[in-house]
């Protein structure tokens, strides 16, 4: 029997935090080949990762998942995101958290962001098919983020799913205007809006 591949939580930043960040990087539709540790959607998080655990009051986590696909109705990195939560929970008890994923790893945290210790969520050009449920987003602060020129996640589903999560909790929409799907025309930029977003909530 082959081996199952299991997902990896790396932590960066403060040992005594009061607060804490678990990024969640992106994938694809389907696939259930692991995930290896310089994957590109992986290494995409790493300067956001690296940003938020400059803050002194803030650890940082950064997941990789099982393998690289959502795969329909098992959508496998759910329970990674709910592993590392339980994870993050057990190693700082009462401490929040804020979720930032990417493309798949927005949908990810969309998801996850039910957990207790979850009050925001920073999705930058997040997977949001329309079926996608919000009701899980009560009570947390959100902020969707998508380049004008994505062309492999649709930014008007992402302006339709934000309507819909203003029905339950408040929504702050971002549009960065010629980027694409990879964050890498305007990086600066992304990593102002994660950094500023998530640092906000420090103050809650």
């Amino acid at each position: 029997m082959a081996n199952v591949p299991e997902p990896h939580l790396r932590q960066l930043g403060s040992r005594a935090p009061t607060a804490a960040a678990l990024v969640l990087h992106g994938g694809s539709e389907h696939g259930f080949a692991p995930v290896p540790p310089l994957a590109p959607p992986y290494l995409r998080m790493v300067p956001f990762a690296r940003t938020l655990a400059a803050h002194p009051d803030m650890a940082v986590f950064q997941l990789r998942y099982q393998v690289r696909g959502w795969n329909s109705t098992r959508q496998s990195p759910v329970a990674d995101g709910r592993w590392a939560l339980e994870r993050i929970r057990r190693t700082f008890p009462d401490v929040p958290v804020a979720l930032i994923g990417h493309s798949m790893g927005g949908r990810v945290a969309f998801h996850v962001a039910d957990d207790p210790a979850v009050t925001a969520v920073c999705a930058l050009a997040p997977w949001c098919p329309p079926t996608d449920p919000v009701e899980q987003l009560a009570g947390r602060q959100v902020l969707i983020a998508h380049g004008t020129d994505d062309k492999t996640t649709n930014p008007a589903e992402s302006k339709a799913y934000a309507a819909r999560a203003k029905d339950v909790t408040e929504v702050t929409l971002k549009w960065v205007e010629g980027e694409g799907h990879a964050l890498l025309r305007k990086p600066r930029v992304w990593r102002d809006l994660v950094r500023g977003f998530v640092l906000g909530q420090l103050d809650h």
